[in-house]
């Protein structure tokens, strides 16, 4: 198959681009700018000039594939609604120029728009109407699509998708505020709980979700369904050689900014469906394992 791929360059979408590459597809991927272009051609991959607010590229893109991965997504939290909304329009550009085509495209969310302290499964869908996450926006724009039938499903991945090379995800956020602040810190108890990937598992995933498409279904990149953030913390003590400590209140707020809603959300989920539907099996190192190891340090 011939498949566009946004964010070809990134953390998760290079990953991507190779497992395809390695499985005889012909990627074409999405790029910005020079060195965009660059790391693109030196994977194997097919350039496509553009970005996720050149609307007409992405649908140039789109209607020259067999299929669509969109792993692309503007890292700025500094004005995360707005980069959601860009999101929104990038899928239903991308997704309107698939109508009447059946042509696969697999949409990027994440496991952390349900609320809720329950088991987060596949089949439970974000409240649009009262959710505080903007990322809502993404899956909002999916289940339009499906009702005007395209064959569009999703792969929600987990706040940590980690390995060699992650610079820019939670781990690395959370090892910098150790580093700056002199202390590994958690809020309360900790035992809130993410999950995790390795991203070389969610490459897989993608592949997987691209050949098995049903419309509407969401997939979970969870290979790790609960980790609490004191167990994450402790490690990353152990390897700096800093205090672990509690924050709460205003002393939590000091400490993480903006990034105190992820370090105190509480979402284990599972992917017992994905598995089971897909046969996926994540075999990669666990998160411990990369935080005990040398990949962050």
């Amino acid at each position: 198959m011939r498949i566009f791929v946004t964010g070809a360059t990134g953390f998760v979408g290079a990953a991507v681009v190779a497992d395809l590459l390695k499985e005889g597809h012909q990627v074409v991927g999405l790029a910005r700018n020079e060195q965009a272009r660059e790391t693109i051609l030196s994977l194997g991959a097919e350039v496509h000039n553009g970005d996720l607010e050149d609307l007409e590229s992405l649908i140039e893109g789109a209607k020259s594939a067999d299929a669509v991965i969109h792993t692309g997504f503007i890292h700025d939290f500094s004005r995360f609604k707005e980069v959601c909304e860009i999101d929104r329009k990038a899928i239903a550009a991308m997704g309107n120029a698939l109508i009447g085509s059946n042509r696969p495209f697999i949409v990027t969310s994440g496991t952390l728009l349900i609320s809720g302290k329950q088991m987060i499964t596949e089949d439970m869908l974000p409240d649009y109407e009262h959710a505080v996450n903007p990322r809502i926006a993404s899956e909002q724009a999916v289940d339009l699509l499906v009702e005007k039938g395209v064959n569009v499903s999703v792969v929600r991945l987990s706040p940590s998708v980690h390995g060699n090379g992650d610079s820019r995800g939670f781990i690395p956020m959370l090892i910098d505020l150790a580093k700056k602040s002199g202390v590994s810190a958690y809020i309360g108890e900790g035992q809130n709980r993410w999950t995790a990937v390795h991203r070389l598992d969610a490459a897989v995933l993608f592949r997987l979700t691209l050949q098995n498409t049903i419309p509407g279904a969401r997939f979970h990149g969870v290979a790790e369904s609960s980790i609490t953030l004191k167990a994450i913390a402790e490690a990353i003590a152990a390897k700096l050689g800093v205090p672990v400590v509690s924050k709460s209140g205003k002393e939590a707020t000091e400490h993480f900014a903006w990034f105190e809603h992820f370090a105190s959300v509480d979402g284990p989920a599972s992917a017992d469906s994905t598995r089971q539907r897909l046969n996926w099996n994540p075999n990669q190192p666990t998160l411990m394992e990369d935080l005990q190891g040398n990949v962050y340090f």
